[in-house]
């Protein structure tokens, strides 16, 4: 238990262990009754660690929703197409709420404007115009204002006095009002009223109209409305006043419009009412127009609209998640076949469905995973096929002589680089007596495997039969003879068109003598007093023809002469140009380095034939054989 707890624990992040930490502080401060600041402290460290820790649970539950890219498109979708709709839907809702509210607002507002400009105009008859007869000025004054005031007082005094209602208990408002009109507060006892009022002094004569505001009259200001109230003076009717609803999109709405009210006694001192009209969509139209029919029509044709709206927008959303699920359905069927992909299942092939882009996508992805299955195989074929050459190379390696035969007149080197893992390329040296030896270097046509295994045949070969003679000297062994009997040896195991040219000597120190048989091969340098003495072919390459003819020679090496013999791969390397190395340019540098030591004589040249080729790449394997006479 103590272990899943630690791991539960190790999960979470800083900020969820902070939490944790202040809440159990928080919890024990609370119950322990501690002061009051550290509660406060506690409690406001973790309100905040935990609405962190909120937010970043959020987070990554959002990123783990839309890691998916179906869930990703859909989102994208809908905050592209459906966020902006409804953004703009509430924006047209809000829009209309203030429209028909202000519209309600703006006619009752302008009702009741107008009646107290009626009073106003009343007031300034009565103070202007004498009055002969007051019975019939008072009658035609109820007469005018019934219809915008039922219930209203007036007051006149001057030249006469009069009132109405007869006995009617109105005032004339403070000597620092002077001609005004519109809505006043007055308090009557503890409690004020509203009133919309006009005051007018002119020839003597002082005019006060009082006419009560009350939920009866502003109902009536425009018939049909709704219900109108002045917050917090005149509040609501316990009966609803609004409108019956018609038809599904008559909503109702509440319009407001504040109201800075001036009080009786002081018209500095201002209160401030909120004017509220509760009404309906139809209700305010049907006023504005005059024309029920009309405004039912057009309310029908809108709610038409906005239905064929609505379902373009379904349409629309059900036609974006299908092709958000046709194309995330491909991106993780792909998702899929690189997973196998990279396990090593090269077999497995996605489902291609439709004739689209996708489709082509994943056919290309299809035939990638096949192609890739079989680059496969091939690398692992290649992969054991250079195994085997470096195995073959590293047998060849050991075929090449690691010792030079010890003689006291006849120094000797050789190098043979090779253009791939192994050579087709041979040199070899090998002691006969104390007095004697012999060495060879041979040219085997092509490259590779093949041609590494015709050398290691022409190479045993050779050490068996110098070795048959062994400790006889050289008086019983013939160079001709043994690159005849290699020749028919050849010819007879291997294929006609496997040939090799060969250059074989035998050298005797008593005598300094070198007796070579030259087999098709480069005509070997010897460099004597700066002169050269080419040691030409003697008969024809080895393994080509059954019953060819070889001949010997033999050549006296004097103190300082100079032996060189080489491949192909020395002479014939080509430049940028087509241009071969040659052999004058050989001579060249054996001339320049012959009285260098027998290594620089060879890594000069095999240096030189780099440069002339400009490639770090060997066209043909490099083999170099240097004599030197001590």
């Amino acid at each position: 238990m103590r272990k899943g707890y630690g791991v539960y624990w190790r999960r979470f992040g800083g900020m969820e262990k902070a939490f944790l930490v202040f809440a159990v502080i928080y919890v024990i401060l609370y119950f322990t009754r501690a002061a009051s600041l550290a509660q406060s402290l506690t409690g406001l460290a973790a309100f905040v660690c935990g609405l962190l820790s909120l937010f970043k649970l959020a987070r990554r539950a959002i990123r783990r929703a839309i890691w998916r890219l179906r869930n990703r498109l859909i989102a994208a979708y809908l905050f592209i197409a459906v966020v902006p709709i409804v953004l703009i839907v509430a924006m047209v809702a809000l829009a209309s709420w203030v429209v028909i509210g202000q519209m309600a607002v703006y006619l009752v507002n302008k009702e009741l404007e107008h009646r107290e400009v009626t009073l106003l105009r009343q007031a300034d008859a009565f103070a202007n115009l004498p009055i002969q007869d007051p019975e019939v000025g008072l009658a035609r004054f109820a007469r005018l204002t019934r219809t915008s005031f039922p219930k209203l007082e007036l007051l006149i005094t001057g030249k006469r006095e009069l009132r109405y209602p007869v006995g009617t208990q109105i005032t004339h408002p403070p000597p620092v009002w002077k001609h005004a009109s519109g809505l006043i507060i007055k308090k009557d006892g503890k409690d004020e009223h509203l009133y919309a009022w006009a005051h007018a002094i002119a020839g003597g004569e002082e005019v006060t109209i009082l006419a009560p505001i009350d939920h009866e009259l502003l109902a009536g200001l425009v018939p049909g409305l709704g219900d109108v109230t002045f917050y917090p003076l005149i509040r609501q009717a316990k009966e609803s006043l609004v409108p019956p609803k018609k038809n599904a999109l008559d909503f109702e709405f509440n319009g407001f419009y504040p109201v800075m009210v001036p009080s009786w006694n002081s018209p500095e001192q201002e209160i401030r009412l909120v004017l509220f009209v509760n009404t309906r969509v139809l209700a305010v139209l049907t006023t504005v127009f005059q024309k029920l029919d009309w405004t039912e029509q057009l309310l029908t044709w809108f709610v038409v609209v906005a239905v064929l709206f609505l379902m373009v927008e379904m349409v629309s959303l059900v036609t974006g998640v299908q092709l958000s699920r046709s194309i995330t359905g491909a991106v993780h069927e792909l998702y899929l076949g690189t997973q196998h992909v990279k396990e090593g299942d090269f077999s497995y092939r996605v489902p291609v469905k439709g004739n689209d882009q996708l489709a082509e996508l994943t056919t290309s992805f299809n035939s990638m995973t096949s192609n890739l299955g079989r680059l496969i195989v091939v690398a692992k074929e290649k992969e054991r096929l250079e195994s085997e050459l470096a195995i073959a190379r590293e047998v060849q390696n050991q075929l090449f002589p690691k010792d030079v035969p010890f003689t006291k007149t006849l120094e000797l080197k050789g190098v043979c680089h090779p253009a791939r893992m192994v050579s087709g390329d041979y040199y070899d040296f090998m002691a006969l007596t104390d007095h004697s030896l012999a060495f060879a270097i041979g040219d085997v046509a092509g490259k590779g495997i093949s041609a590494a295994l015709l050398m290691a045949t022409i190479q045993s070969t050779m050490r068996t039969q110098l070795s048959s003679h062994n400790g006889s000297g050289l008086h019983h062994l013939s160079a001709a003879r043994m690159v005849s009997v290699l020749n028919q040896q050849l010819y007879a195991t291997t294929a006609p068109e496997k040939y090799a040219t060969f250059y074989f000597a035998l050298y005797e120190e008593s005598t300094h003598s070198l007796t070579y048989t030259n087999a098709g091969h480069l005509a070997p340098m010897l460099l004597r007093g700066g002169d050269f003495q080419m040691l030409n072919s003697t008969g024809t390459v080895v393994g080509a023809f059954p019953f060819a003819r070889y001949e010997e020679r033999t050549v006296a090496l004097e103190h300082g002469d100079l032996l060189v013999a080489y491949t192909d791969g020395i002479a014939e390397p080509e430049n940028a140009y087509g241009e071969m190395f040659g052999e004058e340019r050989l001579k060249d540098l054996v001339v320049k380095y012959s009285r260098a030591d027998s290594s620089e004589i060879i890594a000069r040249s095999m240096e030189a034939v780099n440069q002339w080729t400009g490639s770090s790449e060997l066209q043909d394997d490099m083999t170099m054989v240097v004599a030197r006479r001590v």
